[in-house]
């Protein structure tokens, strides 16, 4: 069955892959790209596939252009929007890990209540958040992201048990480390701040962990993964993929339980 689905955050990667595969299946798709410039881009690949999809320029933390989600009726919201950002948590700069909060948690949960109050209204629908396997683990100098993925996951569990007396769905997708260009992205801004002399935090040990990014998985996969989940009508309240992924973090937590200090 055909569905309305409004996603933010699809100018580019997962998001914007899962936008034209989804259209591709039928479903009517409101793609919302953080700038104007994504838009015309998302637009273009649209009609070279001979797709109908509507894209608009929504930057989450502007509260006049959250505004426009009440414009339109949809059956399901993917809260995808998002920015990441590294460093060593004791360190950062508080400017930047501000900045994560401001548009991963307040303004990504100020577009989920715009969902919720339609949703509610009707007595259906369902709140997808776009999570990641950092709000289940905790990777070293991956702190900022993971610290706001980690308030995601504790924000979709309650609204879950809130929203479900309503007919609305809540639910999260977590990838695993796919090559959309997002972490290599985040990774260089550290190095804006960072400096040798003055920071404590070996720069060897962060450049370990950046090396760890030249080993992704296919994005392909998990935007398949996403096109099939997305529109579901019954599924698990968290999906993490690949396979792989899921189980590394289901082991990464029973060593949560049993870690010494």
């Amino acid at each position: 069955m055909s569905k309305t689905i409004f996603i933010t955050g699809a100018g580019s990667g997962l998001a914007r892959g899962a936008s034209l595969g989804l259209a591709k299946k039928g479903h009517k798709i409101i793609a919302t790209t953080e700038l104007t410039s994504q838009k015309t881009d998302l637009l273009r690949e649209a009609r070279e596939q001979e797709l109908d999809i509507e894209v608009f320029k929504l930057d989450i933390t502007n509260e006049r252009d959250r505004e426009q989600i009440r414009k339109y009726d949809f059956d399901v919201f993917v809260a995808n929007a998002a920015i990441n950002e590294g460093g060593p948590l004791s360190e950062v700069p508080m400017d930047r890990f501000r900045a994560l909060f401001e548009v991963n948690v307040f303004a990504t949960l100020e577009t989920a209540q715009i969902a919720a109050q339609e949703f509610v209204k009707k007595r259906s629908g369902k709140i997808v958040f776009m999570s990641s396997m950092a709000g289940i683990s905790a990777t070293p100098f991956v702190g900022p992201y993971t610290a706001t993925k980690h308030a995601l996951e504790g924000i979709a569990q309650t609204m879950q048990g809130e929203l479900k007396e309503f007919g609305v769905q809540v639910a999260t997708i977590n990838p695993g480390a796919y090559d959309t260009g997002f972490n290599k992205r985040s990774a260089e801004e550290k190095w804006k701040w960072y400096d040798e002399e003055k920071n404590f935090t070996p720069k060897v040990e962060m450049e370990k962990q950046d090396a760890a990014l030249n080993d992704l998985f296919d994005p392909k996969d998990m935007i398949d993964k996403m096109i099939e989940i997305i529109p579901a009508d019954h599924h698990k309240f968290r999906t993490v993929h690949p396979k792989e992924t899921e189980e590394q973090l289901k082991k990464t937590q029973q060593e949560r339980w049993d870690m010494e200090i």
